[in-house]
């Protein structure tokens, strides 16, 4: 079976090795051109080009693939599938026709639910107990094509969107090849997907990362977990934005206004007042200081008791 992949971030990575691992033919390695990264804007490349440069694959980086160059490339590939994962485009009918056995997509979700660019943040920022991946057969539409396989596994109470990518992309790749065994063994079904229960969530922005204390403790952790390590999780300090990267409840009922520091030192650490309780905000990072847990920052820098912290 001659395949190309096409992938872009750390997620696709494991699937790409999975392939490799399994014996596939992988043809060509197609992703995203590289972008200005740092402080420096420097042009750097993606974690899947690296992988397949280093396994001494054909890297193609067009802009965007479904213009002609990218049909004719694709067309001179030859491949029997495509497999995608956390590409970045969206493939035009005329690509998904050029090969034989069609597109296999690895989607972080257990979909119909959290179609879109975000499944494993929105998972965590829904509240969802458990979510999972799925191998679909690509479509022209957004993630809407016939299920082949999923797996489950339960979303732990504190892990954040950064983590539980992690797990799902070992995940992903482990059934990504059951799901090509299946199909050359001649026992992979397809099932399609149910719309009155599908939901579709937006791409993240910076803006969604700020954190209102009137809302519930809860409501806060999964925001805070959901966009850990990217948007980020950030408030208005006295001196400037301040990124949070963990909170806990602190205790059972709010002691002041919401936004409120009820507590600010190396033995409490920084507590603040929100919707329905005080709230620790655990690990922080202040401007010009590096991420620390908010205790230690505390016991050499003062914080005004009394003060709001508020939207950004």
């Amino acid at each position: 079976m001659r395949i190309v992949f096409m992938g872009t971030p750390d997620f696709a990575v494991p699937s790409l090795r999975a392939l490799l691992d399994a014996g596939y033919d992988v043809a060509g390695v197609v992703c995203q051109p590289d972008r200005p990264k740092g402080r420096g804007h420097k042009l750097a490349a993606c974690a899947v080009k690296e992988a397949a440069l280093a396994a001494g694959i054909p890297v193609f980086q067009p802009e965007r693939i479904k213009r002609p160059e990218g049909v004719q490339m694709l067309r001179d590939l030859a491949p029997d599938l495509c497999v995608t994962a956390a590409f970045g485009q969206i493939l035009s009918q005329e690509l998904l026709d050029i090969p034989l056995m069609g597109t296999v997509n690895v989607h972080a979700s257990l979909l119909p639910r959290h179609r879109g660019s975000a499944p494993v943040h929105w998972s965590i920022l829904c509240g969802d107990a458990e979510t999972g991946v799925t191998t679909m057969l690509t479509d022209r539409g957004m993630d809407t094509g016939d299920i082949l396989l999923s797996s489950r596994t339960p979303i732990g109470p504190r892990e954040t969107a950064g983590e539980l990518t992690d797990r799902l992309s070992e995940m992903g790749a482990r059934l990504l090849i059951d799901t090509l065994h299946a199909m050359e063994a001649g026992t992979l079904s397809r099932t399609p997907q149910d719309a009155a229960q599908a939901s579709y969530e937006p791409m993240l922005t910076k803006e969604l990362g700020c954190v209102d204390f009137s809302h519930s403790a809860a409501q806060i952790d999964r925001l805070v977990r959901g966009v850990t390590p990217w948007p980020g999780a950030y408030c208005e300090g006295e001196n400037g934005a301040i990124k949070i990267f963990s909170v806990r409840p602190a205790s059972e009922c709010p002691s002041a206004a919401a936004g409120t520091i009820v507590a600010a030192d190396g033995k409490r650490g920084l507590v603040v007042s929100c919707g329905d309780c005080d709230l620790e905000l655990e690990e922080i990072q202040m401007p010009g200081a590096k991420r620390m847990r908010a205790a230690d920052y505390l016991r050499g820098h003062h914080m005004t008791t009394g003060a709001s912290l508020g939207k950004a």
